[in-house]
């Protein structure tokens, strides 16, 4: 067994973040995985505003808009005004955004079996249900500024 580095979890994750980011190209994809995030959160809720997806994905709304745009360009989504509030924007995706979402999310499901290869189907699942709720108490928490 390998000496453990001593490497704190913010360590750790950003780690696997990088080689993540790194393995998960828009060639395997189909898409950028900023696209493939958004195209999928938009395919499981149906119509969102572009707000719930700026919170939702952690994402400035600059961002979202031209992730947006680029999605639009694509033929991936569309906005259409709020009928209940025409100064909001509703993002839906397309059947072309659901056949790219389709195919990009088998390419991470061959991604992410390649990279829990090591761990159990119980381990897996106690991964996924740790890191979520990691996650939620992050969002759920007052951001405040890290101290060094």
């Amino acid at each position: 067994m390998e000496k453990e580095s001593g490497a704190g979890l913010v360590a750790l994750v950003t780690q696997i973040s990088k080689a993540l980011n790194r393995r998960t190209s828009e060639e395997l994809l189909g898409m950028r995985l900023k696209q493939f995030m958004v195209l999928g959160y938009v395919r499981d809720r149906g119509s969102v505003s572009q707000q719930e997806l700026e919170t939702a994905m952690l994402i400035d709304a600059n961002a979202v808009v031209l992730l947006l745009n680029e999605m639009e360009a694509a033929g991936w989504s569309v906005r259409k005004r709020d009928p209940h509030d025409r100064r909001r924007h509703l993002v839906e995706i397309t059947e072309s955004g659901k056949t790219a979402v389709d195919h990009a999310e088998k390419a991470r499901e061959r991604l992410e079996e390649e990279i829990l290869r090591e761990l159990s189907p119980e381990e897996r699942a106690t991964l996924i249900r740790l890191m979520r709720r990691a996650l939620d108490g992050l969002l759920r928490a007052t951001p405040e500024p890290a101290k060094l």
